[in-house]
């Protein structure tokens, strides 16, 4: 048994064959002016139009095919009307056609090629043929009949002015069609009139009436549980209908003024009137799609009128946003602005509207409610783009609409969250500027419309926005404002979940730490002023967050201090300021300490230290000692891993090293620091390498009493090596050992070439001879191999400087 697909292959071929046998014989006949048989065959061939057994897909297969073979027809009674054949002669041969569906394309065919000839009066023959078209009641048939109709008048109808004919041509009647005798009385008349544009609208608006009834009464045959097949067939086959609308549109001399009193009247009259939600919907858009943008903005209310009468379940919205988004582009196209007329209040008439269809349809989703304030939001900001209260007012409306319906704390997930977030970052994503958005007064209480998720995912898309166009942010008011809006960003929320995904967590924030940056008032005092309203609201933030977003205010307030160096003959109280940007810090990295944070607070101590050893404010020694001493005492208290305790010494002695503030008074004692806390580490190997760096801080460490130069006190760096020495030497793992003696040799190196006359060249001999006693006792592997790489690089470097004379050092008696 055939499948229902199988079989309209079957049927369709079988029509197709006939087609192609009819199509050759009627050919055949017309090349030996046989015209008599050759209509006899194309009416064979059109008979089989008749059919009722194709699915319309089959049905336009098959019209598609006749058609194309009714143009050589066509083409072959021209060239007889040009040979002098009569009218009537050739209207009798028609009539052969036994059956209403050939006879009716024929006679169209017959109708066209009188036009063409000028034979006949165009606007009688247009008038007559959409008439008599009426014969076929068969929705299907009929459809396809006057779609030919269409077809076939596509260059013949009149497009002329009215008054160039002489006069006004009054509306046609749609009154029952003329009988054949009619026709052929037509036919002899000799007052010809071609007609004019109103008679193209006529006969267009006339056939769009009657194959708009046709399209509708498809939906009411057949059994109900075929219904969903019978709209998918009619959705198939809307295009015949708009073609109409198409036809309409393409007349040139259907200006705004027909358009307003002519066209548009009678299309939205056939519209509404027909009251069937498919054909309501499709045919709406249709007119919004091929009628241009002036039309439209002439004839606004009365379009939106006429939705406002439209079936409950036609989808308003789809209709609503599909004209507002043509006439939002209107106003860009080309890439040149153009101005709505003033006279046009666009913003308010589509505002008026919305709201009066929203109210006559309480069973409107929620989800298409916001869809429509998306279009309109989007509307205002193309249109009116200097007009935030356009905007605003959309957001107000919006917010008045989901308290009227009980809404709250939207599921991320749910359509109406989704279309609100559009909504929402529509107005980030046309200003680019996220100051924008704190002149609308209702952007900040919208938000609390969403869910935790919906809240951070628009939080962040408005901060990335704000990183991407480097929008600097410069008064603590509009700081407050936009802290407040990405809330869920800046402090925990009550309905947060108890745990976010780690990676997007960090992630998020990292975008905050960045965000921070852009916070920059116009002069040192107003940027204070931010930096404190930042530290107010991410200091709440719970220690998961303060750790990523504090230490960019810490930052934030060293470059401020700096600043007031800067500007410090403008200032006279820039050292005050400057105490008090230290106070501020010391703060601040006082709560990441309280968060149980150590490395982080132990770096920011340490920069502190740094910054202020540049600036010469009143008291700053003090200031960098206690900035130091609470580095020494984080390392102390907070940081027991072996590892963690030499990254840290070596990052202390480093900064010390740089720093120059401190009188002989403080230098001292913080050398004998971070030498005895160097020599307490736990294991050997980090004690000698912790050691070897304090020797640099007894060589090119700074204090204030020499006036910033180096100390350059050469015994206690021998000291300090000699005691990297001893403790290598107590190293157990010989691996270990070698290692550090080509760490220490590379030290004394470093420090003699730099001209410490207190390292003697038998020093170095003796440490290399040692090295090369001990590297063939150690096992052949990865780590061997690189010793022995490290120590082959030192010689080679030892060879190449004993070559080269230097002022600063010699090499005699080096034995490498």
């Amino acid at each position: 048994m055939m499948t229902p697909q199988e079989e309209q292959e079957k049927l369709l071929e079988e029509a197709l064959t006939v087609v192609r046998t009819q199509s050759f014989q009627m050919k055949r006949c017309l090349d030996k002016s046989k015209l008599m048989d050759g209509l006899k065959h194309a009416s064979n061939m059109l008979s089989e139009l008749r059919t009722s057994l194709l699915s319309p897909k089959s049905y336009y297969e098959l019209y598609m095919a006749i058609s194309d073979e009714l143009c050589h027809l066509e083409t072959y009674l021209l060239d007889e009307f040009s040979k002098g054949r009569k009218v009537t002669d050739l209207y009798e041969l028609v009539q052969y056609a036994g059956n209403i569906i050939p006879r009716l394309y024929l006679l169209i065919t017959v109708g066209v090629v009188y036009i063409k000839s000028n034979e006949l009066s165009r606007k009688d023959i247009l008038k007559d043929l959409v008439e008599m078209c009426r014969g076929v009641q068969h929705p299907l048939r009929g459809l396809f009949l006057r779609n030919y109709l269409l077809q076939c008048t596509k260059n013949v109808l009149p497009d002329a002015e009215e008054d160039a004919e002489g006069g006004e041509v009054s509306v046609m009647s749609h009154a029952a069609p003329r009988a054949i005798a009619g026709l052929n009385k037509m036919v002899n008349s000799s007052d010809a009139d071609a007609g004019t544009v109103r008679d193209s609208i006529d006969f267009i608006q006339l056939n769009f009436a009657e194959m708009n009834k046709l399209w509708v009464r498809m939906q009411h045959q057949g059994h109900s549980r075929d219904r969903e097949k019978r709209e998918q067939e009619r959705r198939e086959l809307r295009i015949l209908v708009g073609t109409n609308l198409v036809r309409l549109s393409q007349l040139e001399c259907v200006d705004v003024e027909k358009y307003k009193k002519l066209v548009l009247p009678g299309v939205l009259e056939q519209v509404v009137s027909c009251k069937d939600a498919i054909a309501q919907e499709y045919l709406m858009e249709c007119v919004i799609q091929v009628f241009p943008d002036e039309y439209h903005l002439q004839t606004l209310n009365s379009f939106l009128h006429a939705c406002v009468d439209l079936h409950p379940d036609v989808n308003i919205k789809n209709v609503i946003i599909a004209l507002i988004d043509r006439l939002a582009q209107f106003s860009r196209k080309g890439d040149v602005a153009r101005t709505i007329p003033m006279e046009i209040q666009l913003f308010d008439i589509f505002s008026q509207q919305i709201s009066l269809i929203i109210q006559n349809r309480p069973d409107m989703p929620p989800e298409d409610i916001v869809s429509l304030q998306v279009a309109l939001i989007n509307l205002a900001l193309k249109c009116y783009p200097t007009k935030l209260d356009y905007v605003d007012k959309v957001l107000e409306t919006t917010e008045e609409i989901f308290h009227r319906l009980n809404l709250d704390h939207l599921d991320a997930a749910s359509a109406v969250s989704r279309e609100l977030a559009r909504l929402m970052k529509i107005p980030i994503d046309s200003y680019n500027n996220v100051l924008e958005l704190l002149k609308l007064e209702h952007y900040g209480p919208l938000m609390e419309y969403f869910d935790y998720q919906a809240r951070k995912s628009i939080s962040t898309h408005l901060i990335l926005n704000a990183l991407e166009n480097e929008t600097v942010i410069p008064s603590p008011e509009q700081v407050e404002g936009i802290l407040n809006i990405v809330g869920p960003l800046v402090q925990d929320q009550s309905d947060q979940p108890e745990m976010d995904d780690e990676e997007d967590f960090a992630e998020e924030q990292g975008y905050m730490g960045r965000f921070i940056h852009l916070l920059s008032g116009d002069t040192p005092d107003q940027q204070y002023l931010v930096l404190s309203t930042a530290r107010k609201h991410f200091g709440n933030g719970g220690n998961r967050r303060i750790r990523h977003t504090l230490p960019p205010i810490v930052f934030a307030a060293y470059r401020l201090a700096l600043k007031y160096y800067q500007l410090r003959e403008e200032d006279e109280k820039w050292e005050k300021k400057c105490g008090k940007i230290f106070q501020f810090c010391h703060q601040t990295i006082g709560a990441l300490m309280k968060a149980e944070l150590t490395e982080l607070p132990l770096r920011l101590f340490l920069q502190g230290a740094l910054v202020i050893s540049q600036l010469d404010f009143e008291n700053h020694e003090t200031v960098a000692y206690e900035f130091m001493s609470q580095a020494f005492t984080l390392y102390e208290d907070e940081i027991s891993d072996s590892k963690a305790q030499l990254a840290a010494i070596t990052l202390i002695v480093s900064t010390f090293e740089k720093i120059s503030c401190f009188g002989e008074e403080n230098h001292e004692p913080l050398r004998t620091q971070c030498t005895l806390a160097a020599s307490k580490l736990l294991k050997k190997p980090d004690q000698c390498r912790g050691v070897v760096v304090c020797s640099h801080m007894f060589w090119s460490g700074k204090s204030k009493d020499r006036a910033g130069k180096e100390l350059r006190d050469g015994k206690r760096v021998v000291e300090c090596l000699k005691k990297a020495g001893r403790i290598a030497n107590q190293c157990m793992d010989k691996s270990v050992q070698v290692q550090l003696y080509v760490e220490i040799l590379n030290s004394q190196i470093y420090f003699y070439e730099n001209g410490c006359s207190e390292i003697q060249v038998s020093s170095i001999n003796e440490l290399i001879a040692k090295i090369r006693e001990d590297l063939p006792n150690l096992e052949s592997n990865d780590e061997s191999d690189q010793i022995n790489k490290h120590f082959a690089n030192t010689i080679t470097h030892l060879k190449i400087a004993k070559l080269q004379s230097s002022s600063n050092f010699s090499y005699d008696g080096l034995d490498p």
